[in-house]
């Protein structure tokens, strides 16, 4: 009987900033040292029974030039994944680019992503499941809208165009890796998001917010936009022929669609049209079946996590999501507490290098396992052969 897909993840982020007057990359799995303890980290996860991770090698270290690509430290690691049986959904790029190609702005990346994600799929044969590029739409927002990240950019126009570089990178990858691994599987991770109207005048800025939220998975699987999204997308930058182009080359019917949910996934958005967090307000379930609703694709829970004391309880609420939506009748896979170990600068979003340790993780940083691992493993051990879900997903992606 097959497993359902119960998952972590090593966090591998790594977009650059600009800190104390000097550009520099935070670099997620230096800060957590991973790179010098990654034999640690994997003996964790058989020690807490997880069998599948969301991991890649650092993409902007591994992808030197056009063409060019330096696998020392993926060949030790994928070596000792495969050699102990985990089952990895490949990462393959992570909220940033390599230096060389400079970011999000740059129209060439798409075609040398592609190049890339090829030459992994080449050298890591048994890898199946993959995620090419991680939550798209928060690159794209952090990166061009907000200015925190990458290219620093604050404009709609720059929003559209990293948005657009970043979905045709994603689709040119899935089309290369198939051309290597013609069974390879999709399993997108993106933020799932809602804009709650604090007052009645302010519905009309909600609704531009939560149509705009799909706009990262609308392109990936080729979903015909309304008029209102299609003209925004136009009036900054993209053309006819580029929205047409995302409708004739998706690959929808090799996708999960995966989704992440956080307590800072739902905002109140105010009379000027800026927005603030609200916390937990609708919560997983219900914003889950509106993605469902929208694009009916297997899904599967990709990133949640809480700080201590209350992750434990968080873990427990999220699992009843799942778990409600699977009686429900959605298709949903796989469930992922992320990540293995705490996270180093998230209370700022990674827009500063303060070294602050987010408690966010199945592990502190000395590798000592939390309270809410523990609960994991318990999880895991009543829940793994309740739910078979992978021979639903080979027969949705024949």
């Amino acid at each position: 009987m097959a497993h359902f897909m119960f998952a972590t993840g090593i966090e591998n982020s790594y977009p650059t900033i600009e800190w104390k007057g000097k550009t520099i990359r935070q670099d997620e799995m230096e800060k957590t040292k991973h790179y010098d303890r990654w034999r640690d980290d994997f003996r964790l996860l058989d020690e807490l029974g997880i069998r599948y991770l969301r991991y890649g090698p650092p993409y902007f270290a591994a992808h030197t030039g056009a063409g060019q690509y330096e696998w020392d430290f993926a060949d030790e690691t994928f070596r000792a994944l495969e050699e102990q049986g985990i089952t990895v959904i490949a990462d393959l790029c992570h909220f940033g680019v390599p230096n060389w190609i400079g970011d999000f702005q740059n129209t060439d990346w798409p075609h040398l992503f592609a190049e890339y994600a090829k030459a992994f799929a080449e050298r890591f044969h048994w890898v199946r499941f993959y995620t090419p590029i991680n939550e798209i739409f928060i690159a794209a927002t952090f990166s061009a809208q907000f200015g925190w990240w990458n290219e620093r950019l604050k404009s709609d126009r720059a929003f559209v165009t990293a948005l657009k570089n970043l979905c045709q990178a994603n689709v040119l990858a899935m089309h290369a890796i198939l051309e290597v691994r013609s069974d390879a599987i999709f399993i997108q991770s993106e933020s799932t998001q809602y804009f709650h109207p604090e007052r009645p005048d302010c519905e009309s800025h909600a609704r531009r917010f939560n149509e705009k939220r799909f706009l990262s998975l609308d392109l990936t699987y080729g979903h015909h936009l309304n008029a209102t999204v299609y003209e925004y997308l136009l009036d900054n930058g993209m053309t006819r022929d580029e929205y047409h182009w995302f409708l004739q080359h998706h690959l929808k019917n090799r996708c999960v669609m995966g989704n992440d949910y956080y307590a800072t996934n739902e905002n109140l958005v105010h009379a000027d049209g800026s927005i603030s967090l609200s916390g937990e307000i609708f919560g997983y379930y219900p914003i889950t079946h509106q993605y469902f609703a929208r694009y009916c694709l297997p899904v599967m829970h990709t990133e949640t996590n809480y700080d201590d004391p209350d992750a434990v309880n968080w873990l427990y609420k999220e699992w009843a999501n799942v778990h409600r939506l699977k009686q429900d009748g959605v298709p949903i896979i796989g469930f992922t507490w992320y990540s293995l170990q705490d996270q180093v600068d998230w209370d700022t979003g990674l827009r500063e290098d303060n070294g602050r340790v987010s408690p966010l993780g199945l592990c502190d940083l000395d590798r000592n396992i939390r309270s809410v691992g523990y609960a994991y493993k318990k999880l895991i051990h009543q829940w793994h052969d309740i739910l078979p879900t992978e021979s639903t997903v080979l027969s949705i992606c024949p």
